[in-house]
Formats: C-alpha cells, sequence, structure tokens
C-alpha cells in the first residue's frame, strides 16, 4: 500500500491542483483592485497580476484591513516581480464607513479601473455582527463587496473593457436567502451562515450581469452593454487562514492538506476570470478550475436575485437602479 501511494502521489496531487490559468496576456497600464490579498488565494491572486507586464506593469492595489500584513505581503510581491506599482490600501469590508474612504480616496488618486477582485471573506466566525449591525458573514462578504462595487462602477464603466470577479464558493450549494431572518438573530449556524453568503454572491453576480447588460431578460453569455463584465467562481478547497475562525478545521486542513490545492493553485480561477482572452465577451456565469461549472438551483433564481439586490440596497442606504 505504501508503494502504491507513493506511486499513484505525483497523480493526486495533479488531480488536486485543478485546472490552470494558461492565458499569457500582458496587463500593462492596467489597474486592478483585490480586496483581502495579504494571504491566500488573494496574494497570489496579486502575484500573478503584478508579474503580467514588461516594462509598464499593471497597478495592483491589495485592499486589506490589516494594513502591516498587506505591506509585508505587498513588499514580497514588488521584490519577486520588480513591479513596485503593487500598493497597499486600507479596506475594512466590515465597516461601511471605511469601503466609503477607501473608494473615495481611490477615485481621487486613480482615473481608471480594470479590475476589481472581491476576494475577501470570512468563515466559520461565532456570532457577530459588522460596525453597522450586519451578521458578519453576510455584511463581510456580500454586502461589503456589494457597495464597494456600487461605488467603483463608474470608474470602471468609464475605463471598458473591465471585468468584476466575485470570488464565491461551491458551499452555495448549501446556502439559501433567509429574508425573514438575514442577520441570524432568530438562528444562527456558522456554517451555514458562510453556505448563505456564498449563495448571495452567485445572486448578486448574476443580477449585476443582467443589470451592465440593459436589463436585458434572462442572463446573457456576452456583454453588449457596458463592456463590464462579471463572474463569479469557486476556487477549490484551498490550505489556506480562512477556516481560521474554527479549531476543528484548522485540524483537519493540517491533516488533509496534502488533497487540498495550495494558494497559488486555488488563485488560478481568479485569474483566469480577470484575464482570460476567451472571457472577454463573457458575463454572468460561474466558473471552478478555469472552466464553466454548475449552478444550483436556488443560485439561478432570477426573483430572488432581484430582491436580494433590492434588500441590499435598503440595508446599505443606497439607490442603485
Amino acid at each position: 500500500v505504501p508503494v502504491i501511494l507513493l506511486v499513484a502521489a505525483p497523480y493526486i496531487r495533479r488531480y488536486v491542483a485543478g485546472g490552470q490559468c494558461k492565458s499569457t496576456v500582458r496587463l500593462e497600464g492596467k489597474v486592478a483592485i483585490i480586496t483581502g490579498a495579504n494571504t491566500g488565494i488573494g496574494k497570489e491572486t496579486a502575484r500573478d497580476l503584478a508579474r503580467r507586464g514588461k516594462g509598464i506593469c499593471a497597478k495592483v492595489i491589495v485592499a486589506c484591513r490589516d494594513l502591516e500584513k498587506a505591506e509585508a505581503a505587498a513588499s514580497e510581491i514588488r521584490a519577486e516581480t520588480g513591479n513596485q506599482q503593487v500598493i497597499v490600501k486600507k479596506l475594512d469590508l466590515a465597516d461601511t464607513k471605511s469601503i466609503r474612504e477607501f473608494a473615495e480616496k481611490f477615485l481621487a488618486e486613480e482615473k481608471e479601473l480594470h479590475i476589481l477582485i472581491n476576494n475577501a471573506g470570512v468563515m466559520l466566525c461565532p456570532y457577530s455582527k459588522t460596525a453597522d449591525g450586519f451578521e458578519m458573514h453576510l455584511g463581510v462578504n456580500h454586502l461589503g463587496h456589494f457597495l464597494l462595487t456600487f461605488l467603483l462602477l463608474e470608474c470602471l464603466k468609464q475605463s471598458a473593457p473591465a471585468r468584476i470577479v466575485n470570488v464565491s464558493s461551491l458551499a452555495h450549494h448549501g446556502g439559501r436567502i433567509r429574508f425573514h431572518d438575514l442577520h441570524g438573530e432568530k438562528s444562527y449556524n456558522r456554517g451555514l451562515a458562510y453556505c448563505h453568503s456564498k449563495l448571495a454572491n452567485v445572486l448578486f453576480t448574476r443580477e449585476l450581469a443582467r443589470r451592465l447588460q440593459g436589463n436585458c431578460p434572462g442572463l446573457l453569455s456576452f456583454a453588449t452593454g457596458t463592456k463590464v463584465t462579471a463572474n463569479s467562481l469557486h476556487p477549490g478547497s484551498v490550505h489556506s487562514e480562512l477556516v481560521r475562525h474554527s479549531l476543528l478545521m484548522t485540524w483537519l486542513w493540517k491533516i488533509f492538506s496534502f488533497f487540498l490545492k495550495t494558494p497559488q493553485e486555488g488563485a488560478q480561477t481568479s485569474v483566469y476570470c480577470a484575464v482570460a482572452e476567451e472571457l472577454d465577451s463573457v458575463t454572468g456565469q460561474y466558473f471552478s478550475d478555469c472552466q464553466p461549472a454548475y449552478v444550483s438551483p436556488r443560485g439561478r433564481d432570477d426573483e430572488t436575485a432581484k430582491k436580494l439586490w433590492t434588500v441590499s440596497c435598503e440595508l446599505l442606504g443606497i439607490q442603485w437602479d
């Protein structure tokens, strides 16, 4: 058995690694924002985008809550890639004031934005609320990115072609949008709360893509409106810090790390959605391992997507038509 496992190990690892982004697209002169890029797949996504240039590299903005960790990550990426335009900006997705301040400063300093990767997320948090009173998973994973996208959308439109990439999860299959108890005040399960927020990512992407194409009915495969696309993705099961709120999951992740993607492997689909030429006109889709993937029936419910959009706007106090 040990011999068989030893022989099979490279093949198992190759299978676990999943799809690879094979695009060699350069991003000279482009501007990208990646939330939560101080660690895990966000950091590896930033590293990949930062090296896609020759001479004039892309400006990659690492938007994070922990500035010390973010600067350490950015410094490492700058040293490795030679791209000195890897810049750290403060962004706390659990505080709408911080989100607005980030967007205001960005728009004052930059004229263009070509890639927005809503990557940051929390998972398995004990019950808690954001600065604005939102349940933490919903507030950070969905509402925080919803507001950030709203504030930056005009810049994306003016910079088009541009892309919005929302990092969701296979866990969306276990989610429901519980409009009667969005903030988990009546009942709360931290595993399900994560699933609910990842379903919200998929539904937000679907409705956003529809609206960006001129409110056309149904889900479009090709962008004909603003030339801004929006797609969501499942990065795979990745050995990262995302499970830090659960001692059991942290323990299991260490034991079974051989069967988990590395952060670099987990970042491949995010990079693919951000740069692949074949996705220039693809919008409103969900990807895994650098290819289209199955979306749960709840993730294809247009009425729920529209209602979630309306409720999200009400919670955030914004008008987004």
